[in-house]
């Protein structure tokens, strides 16, 4: 049921976008978000907070009704199709991620130690620029904050100190 709202939303924020004939870089210009942050929006993968640039966005699609912000502002289904990876350019992105993985966590651990990028703490943003060949390139810029892996001590373990001091009813 929630997927089929879902769906239904998505469809109705992307004919918003459709009208306004605005691209995703002219939205994010116009509201001070990154391009992806607005796709992720508009496809229900990202939560509208109520003090981020509301009047912006809805100066930005003055077709966006008041329905769609409110569902913009709940907590979003997030998924994956996994259908998708048959669609040539998410292909390649995983492609590139799986190729350059490897190297890419070695190097976050040398530079920063045992952890992880965030998913969560996160930025992105696809960038047009032109290579020294004078070809169209694309930069897809991912921006996590880093986490570092903690050691799995007890003493350390808020929920066992907690049970050792509770009493049951």
């Amino acid at each position: 049921m929630e997927a089929a709202k879902k769906h239904s939303v998505t469809n109705k924020l992307l004919a918003v976008k459709a009208a306004s004939g605005k691209t995703y870089t002219q939205l994010a210009e116009e509201t001070g978000l990154t391009n992806v942050y607005v796709a992720q929006l508009l496809r229900r993968q990202a939560q509208l907070k109520p003090d981020t640039v509301l009047q912006k966005l809805k100066e930005a699609l003055p077709s966006l009704t008041d329905d769609l912000i409110g569902d913009m502002m709940s907590p979003p289904w997030r998924s994956y199709d996994p259908n998708l990876i048959q669609e040539p350019t998410i292909y390649r992105l995983n492609e590139a991620v799986m190729h350059f993985g490897e190297s890419i966590k070695e190097i976050i651990n040398e530079d920063f130690g045992d952890g992880i990028m965030s998913a969560i703490d996160f930025y992105c943003s696809v960038d047009k620029v032109k290579g020294v060949d004078g070809n169209n390139r694309v930069v897809v810029t991912l921006d996590g904050k880093y986490l570092s892996h903690s050691e799995q001590r007890t003493e350390n373990m808020v929920s066992r100190l907690n049970l050792k001091g509770s009493t049951s009813e």
